[in-house]
């Protein structure tokens, strides 16, 4: 099974130059040199989603290559190797290879500022924080794909179980974060009138809530967030249904 599995990750990573993504002309600032970027990941994991997210808002270019996170791909000794996590998304960048999305997330703030998915006055910049590390920290740690399986084999709980658990976990961070932006009397989006860290890690979720049947009829300042993110290109380019490992992509 070992061996099978890391002919899978290799064959996702010989499939790279079909997922190249382009995000348009450089900008003006900060002259960085340039280094090729790949971003190995699985076209349905919130974290992959956000990596795309963010790489388009900050018009970068990469490769993306696909991790079968469904096979098993992620544990093939030849991953573990690059990422001793086994997790998704892997980002190889500067030379080096990056795991953790939040991190990421903050990496490539750092190295690749504008535009900047962080406001700078302090206090804005913690509210984005505060409301973006809830979702990850809140729902993801405890609804990703490694714990909705545990709780199958070995716990033993059925499907309508464990989509009782996901949807719980939503509820408990999202009406919270949902009444923070009522307060706010945040628009269409968190802060000023671009999307930034809120929004990256904001969109994955509802996109898996949606598949968890979670009712969002009572979120309406997320749902309007939602709405005019998915309305921009580099939110459109990232969605699942448009990666190259995605069924609904084959379907086209």
């Amino acid at each position: 099974m070992p061996a099978a599995i890391t002919r899978l990750w290799v064959a996702g990573r010989a499939a790279a130059g079909i997922g190249r993504h382009r995000r348009g002309p450089a900008r003006r600032g900060e002259v960085r040199e340039a280094h090729t970027i790949r971003l190995h990941g699985y076209f349905r994991s919130s974290t992959t989603y956000r990596l795309r997210i963010a790489l388009g808002l900050k018009g970068l270019d990469y490769d993306y290559i696909p991790v079968d996170l469904v096979a098993g791909a992620n544990h093939a000794p030849a991953f573990r190797a690059r990422n001793p996590f086994g997790s998704v998304p892997l980002l190889e960048a500067d030379g080096r290879d990056r795991a953790q999305s939040m991190a990421l997330i903050e990496w490539l703030e750092e190295a690749y500022p504008q535009p900047p998915l962080l406001p700078r006055d302090i206090e804005a910049r913690y509210t984005v924080r505060e409301l973006a590390y809830a979702i990850a920290t809140e729902i993801h740690a405890v609804n990703n794909l490694p714990v909705l399986k545990y709780l199958r084999h070995p716990l033993g709980h059925s499907q309508e179980e464990i989509d009782t658990w996901y949807r719980h976990w939503l509820k408990r961070t999202l009406d919270p974060v949902e009444a923070r932006l009522a307060q706010l009397g945040a628009g269409d989006f968190l802060h000023g009138d671009a999307p930034g860290l809120f929004e990256v890690v904001l969109v994955p979720q509802l996109y898996n809530a949606r598949r968890f049947a979670y009712d969002l009829s009572a979120s309406p300042h997320l749902t309007r967030i939602e709405a005019a993110c998915l309305a921009l290109p580099a939110f459109e380019r990232a969605h699942p249904d448009n990666q190259i490992d995605s069924p609904e992509r084959s379907k086209t």
